[in-house]
């Protein structure tokens, strides 16, 4: 799998570009705000339809545009071989002119295209799997738990569309569940009226714990290597599913089946009554806090308030470890999230490297860019190419990056 040709019209600082990308090492060099980052953004965006840095899509329009243009749009484009195909995405990013404040107001629209045909999100999602290394990544550890969801459910919508369906129609539900739950704390609506959406979110919500449950413990397998061999055996790092259930046997049971390493999954659903139990478990939970849901307005149980947890030798990475720990934890979780992916689709994704290299030390650096090597495609950003090594440096098609223009500085 690998990105052939990528295209960005008033993209950020990109004005326009046009890059053709061959099946291996690309290393894109340049000072700080070239556009280096912006590169892997686009590519990352186009694959999963959302931006790592943008809270809002509109942010992706380049300045000059938003200034100059009467209709401000930003162009994405790139050509992808997958399975020995070739494909493309496209997403068009546009304000135009709205009606409000006196006819004084934007509307922003987005258009996603899949080898040419108009396509929602949720259908281009998975299609190109990419993995993204950020600096920032130490927060999957140190941060929120509504960062380390976003994690998971960007990674699990790459790899199975009705995980990626229902959690839109679950996040829909619950919105729903909770104005009705603040109608009836108003005395608007009766509780009997619940019924109906806590069917709906114990059963969307029961598959997507299920996946989460399933994906993690995969995820541990291979965290718990890498992190022994990033710490020179010191460390071992495990990974551990946060629920908003109380334990007892039966879930400690049903979340046993469901991450057997040898139970199979057909169309996304596992080959045992274990999802089923999960749901009755999910409803008694609701069943047993409507009363606190009704005083509080919103829905209390459910994997929107889930958390997965990084456990160092046994202890909370992330209350307890040290940034140096938490730095590597994140990207043993990176590292185990290629594995993953590669076992899942049989193709190894399209690896994206920002600068990474500037927040590891030699060692950790060294055990990245050699795991990084087996990949059929890696895009690397750096400020300098110290880091990188000889061989590496030979290997790798090298870019120089400036001021929104992106020109090869070899044809090694």
């Amino acid at each position: 799998m690998h990105i052939c040709h990528l295209e960005l019209v008033n993209y950020r600082n990109y004005a326009r570009l046009e890059l053709d990308l061959a099946a291996r090492i690309h290393l894109f060099q340049g000072d700080n705000a070239e556009g280096k980052t912006n590169l892997l953004e686009a590519i990352y965006y186009l694959a999963t339809t959302r931006s790592p840095l943008a809270s809002q899509d509109r942010e992706l329009i380049r300045w000059e545009s938003l200034q100059d243009e009467v209709i401000p749009n930003a162009q994405l484009a790139l050509q992808f071989v997958r399975g020995g195909e070739q494909n493309s995405i496209e997403a068009s990013l546009v304000q135009e002119p709205g009606e409000s404040n006196g006819g004084n107001g934007t509307v922003f629209r987005r258009q996603l295209r899949y080898n040419g045909v108009n396509r929602r999100a949720m259908d281009i999602v998975g299609k190109l799997n990419v993995v993204l290394f950020l600096p920032e990544d130490i927060i999957l550890v140190s941060g929120s738990p509504g960062d380390r969801r976003r994690y998971l459910d960007v990674t699990l919508c790459q790899l199975d569309e009705l995980y990626c369906r229902s959690l839109a129609r679950y996040n829909r539900v619950v919105t729903q569940r909770n104005a009705l739950l603040r109608q009836i704390r108003e005395r608007a609506s009766r509780p009997k009226e619940l019924s109906y959406w806590d069917g709906q979110v114990a059963h969307l919500g029961a598959y997507v714990m299920a996946r989460r449950m399933w994906s993690i413990a995969r995820l541990s397998r291979d965290t718990h290597e890498l992190q022994h061999a990033l710490t020179g055996g010191a460390e071992r790092l495990t990974l551990r599913y946060e629920h908003t259930l109380a334990p007892n046997s039966a879930i400690d049971a049903i979340e046993a089946a469901l991450c057997d390493p040898e139970l199979t999954w057909r169309a996304g659903i596992p080959e045992c009554e274990a999802l089923d139990r999960l749901e009755e478990q999910l409803m008694e939970a609701l069943q047993r806090g409507q009363k606190e849901e009704i005083a509080r307005g919103v829905t209390v149980s459910g994997p929107h308030r889930d958390d997965m947890r990084f456990c160092i030798n046994g202890f909370d990475a992330t209350i307890y470890g040290s940034r140096g720990q938490q730095r590597t934890a994140a990207l043993s979780l990176k590292l185990a999230e290629v594995s993953l992916m590669e076992g899942l689709v049989g193709e190894m994704p399209v690896l994206l490297l920002d600068d990474v290299l500037s927040e590891l030390d030699r060692r950790r650096g060294q055990y990245l860019l050699e795991a990084i090597d087996q990949a059929e495609q890696v895009l690397v950003t750096t400020t300098d190419r110290e880091g990188f090594g000889p061989a590496f440096l030979e290997r790798a098609q090298l870019w120089r990056v400036q001021a929104g223009v992106v020109q090869p500085l070899s044809d090694a």
